[in-house]
């Protein structure tokens, strides 16, 4: 070792260092590289046959991801230390172009130890850097559709019911950088699907933009069945200040029962009256009633709208179907009054209140679900029910398995089960209990369901999607048996140039990864949804940044397009308000080829802010490349370097 003075410097001489390389130990690290290759030519080869068979656009990728699978299947960490130690790369970004990266690797290290001249053995199918940017890129364009001039992250959106007749709706999406319409035929039908396609096209033509159309089949959602209905029952109370003096009065929409008219924002609650009797009604003339709890109430017409109006109540009230109520003329309450009933009102949401360490019964009977029923003290006497979508799962299920309900806000385990039922024991659950609602998702992580990759419904869903969009979102997917059999459908249709999207949202799909992948491999388009809500519920939410990472390795291997979803931006889309988290959450999708947005009252702007967050973070990141663009940080360094040199010693 010898050292070189190379300039001088105020506090002490900076010196160049140099290192004889420990021969042996370069030689251990070229032996195990080259066992490494070694691997990778023998799966390959192995995988000849099957190879024929991929869609010649993903040939290539197929056999770099099987190449990255043999690098995956050792444990390589104190290999990437030696790497690293040496100043060589360490395999931490080799996904896209593995055996090219290893070869480059270990031409440095022949070169380092006197082996001048020598190649490594690799496959004559070696994808290089560029290769697999370049198919990553291409794979993309054709899946979800080119880039736009300044995002490269591309932007989709889950279309709500509304947007089968709001063609506004679906114009501000694409003009607010929405790239892929998302239809989910779990809601909605033919004809609604049809109408929002056309919206799209027609909005397409106006702003001179493109857009793909990926439908997602429904699939086995195993859900919870209807629960029993609250009395319908409209109630309202005055607005008041902390000392209960009242501020304001409740503002009540009375209108025709014969077509209920929309209520303004700002009413309090909506009553349905006859037209006639309505008609007559004027501002300034009083209403009176008894409510439920025979309180003498009376109402203020304030103001008029047609043949709605709009009345003042300056205390509380409970109306139900039937209520008699007394128009007085010009206020004049002495008069004879002139009365009608209130119509039918809208049943009101019912739940069921579970907590930890009570039972719930979920049976296969179709009438609504019932609360448990308490004595006096609180203690159950009689379980809560609810009914499942699928019953056939009771077959399939054992006792001691977890479910989990509801994206995983109750969690219980299955302690008896028969041929129409299971009870469960909730462990999961917030002190003061979970509010259980019907049509809420049930995942059971630890069952084998066993069950057909395609339901009646998704067959039939098939013939409308391979006619009308680009890509068919494969729900619950967990075999490769399930991608080959929807591709023969698809051919079947004539719809086999669909893209495919594999949702990964099941422990079962994610542990099955890698032949899910190379199945997808057959289709001329293929990509990733990661579903991280149902898969969070699955896998378990400590787990989940850990499964998501993996997922992003395996696709970036085979050069195969993601979707980061799932509650992307959710608050703000749902109340116009985002949290500081999903800010960030949202800014990391731009690690994937496109991101999900849901559907919310405030859609639009949730697409906006999304579009600038990925804008913004693609000059920082790239896949999990992190980009050093110059930063203002470092410069305004150089600026204030004088202030490092020279402290202020006063």
């Amino acid at each position: 070792m010898h050292t070189e003075k190379i300039g001088s410097h105020p506090v002490k001489d900076i010196v160049l260092t140099s290192y004889e390389w420990d021969r042996d130990q370069l030689e251990k690290i070229i032996e195990e590289l080259e066992s490494i290759l070694l691997e990778m030519v023998k799966l390959e080869t192995s995988f000849n046959e099957f190879l024929e068979k991929i869609h010649p656009t993903y040939r290539d990728s197929a056999i770099n991801f099987l190449h990255y699978l043999a690098l995956r299947q050792k444990d390589i960490r104190e290999l990437q230390e030696n790497l690293a130690h040496l100043g060589i790369s360490s395999l931490g970004r080799a996904e896209s172009h593995v055996m090219d990266n290893i070869s480059s690797i270990l031409k440095i290290l022949y070169y380092l130890n006197g082996r001048h001249g020598r190649s490594p053995m690799i496959s004559k199918n070696l994808i290089k850097y560029e290769d697999g940017k370049r198919l990553l890129e291409h794979h993309t364009n054709g899946l979800i559709g080119d880039r736009t001039a300044k995002r490269d992250t591309r932007i989709m959106v889950t279309m709500p019911s509304e947007a089968a007749n709001d063609y506004r709706l679906v114009r501000d999406l694409l003009a607010s950088g929405m790239d892929c319409m998302r239809i989910n035929c779990a809601y909605d039908d033919v004809d609604a699907w049809a109408r929002m396609i056309s919206s799209l096209r027609r909005a397409e033509r106006e702003l001179k933009k493109t857009c793909r159309v990926s439908m997602d089949l429904a699939g086995h959602k195993l859900r919870t069945g209807p629960v029993e209905p609250a009395p319908a029952v409209i109630r309202w109370s005055p607005r008041q200040d902390g000392y209960g003096r009242v501020m304001a009065p409740a503002r009540i929409w009375l209108t025709p029962m014969e077509y209920c008219a929309q209520a303004p924002t700002d009413t309090d609650a909506s009553l349905p009256v006859p037209v006639k009797w309505l008609s007559g009604i004027n501002i300034g003339d009083v209403v009176k009633f008894n409510d439920t709890r025979d309180r003498s109430r009376r109402l203020k017409i304030a103001d008029s709208f047609e043949e709605c109006k709009l009345a003042e109540c300056y205390k509380s009230a409970y109306v139900i179907e039937n209520t008699v109520m007394h128009h007085y003329v010009s206020g004049d309450e002495d008069s004879e009054p002139i009365d009608a009933q209130v119509g039918k009102l809208p049943e009101n949401e019912r739940y069921i209140v579970l907590k930890k360490g009570e039972t719930l019964i979920m049976t296969e009977d179709r009438t609504p679900g019932t609360a448990a029923v308490r004595d006096e003290a609180g203690n159950v006497v009689i379980p809560a029910t609810i009914g499942v979508t699928m019953p056939e799962i009771f077959s399939r299920v054992k006792p001691g398995e977890r479910v989990w309900i509801d994206d995983g806000k109750i969690g219980g385990i299955i302690r008896h089960v028969n041929k129409n039922h299971m009870h469960v024991e909730i462990t999961h659950a917030r002190p003061r209990g979970e509010k259980l609602r019907g049509s809420k998702g049930i995942n059971l992580p630890d069952s084998r369901l066993d069950l057909p990759p395609l339901t009646k419904k998704d067959v039939e869903d098939l013939a409308f999607i391979s006619h009308n969009a680009d890509i068919v979102g494969f729900s619950f997917v967990n075999s490769a048996s399930g991608v080959y059999e929807l591709q023969s459908r698809l051919k079947e249709l004539g719809g086999d140039n669909l893209g495919i999207l594999l949702k990964i949202e099941t422990v079962s799909a994610f542990e099955h990864l890698p032949e899910l992948l190379l199945a997808a491999m057959r289709s001329p388009g293929a990509g990733v949804m990661i579903a991280r809500g149902d898969l969070a519920v699955e896998c378990g939410y400590e787990r989940m940044a850990e499964v998501q990472e993996e997922i992003l390795w395996f696709c970036e291997a085979a050069h195969m397009p993601v979707v980061w979803a799932t509650q992307v931006l959710e608050k703000l889309a749902k109340k116009g308000m985002p949290s500081r988290a999903e800010i960030t959450d949202a800014a990391m999708g731009v690690r994937a080829e496109c991101v999900m947005l849901n559907k919310g009252a405030y859609i639009v702007e949730a697409a906006r802010t999304l579009d600038d967050i990925l804008m913004r973070m693609q000059v920082h990141q790239k896949k999990k490349r992190s980009m050093l663009r110059k930063l203002d940080l470092a410069k305004r360094f150089k600026v204030l370097k004088e202030n490092v040199e020279k402290p202020d010693r006063n």
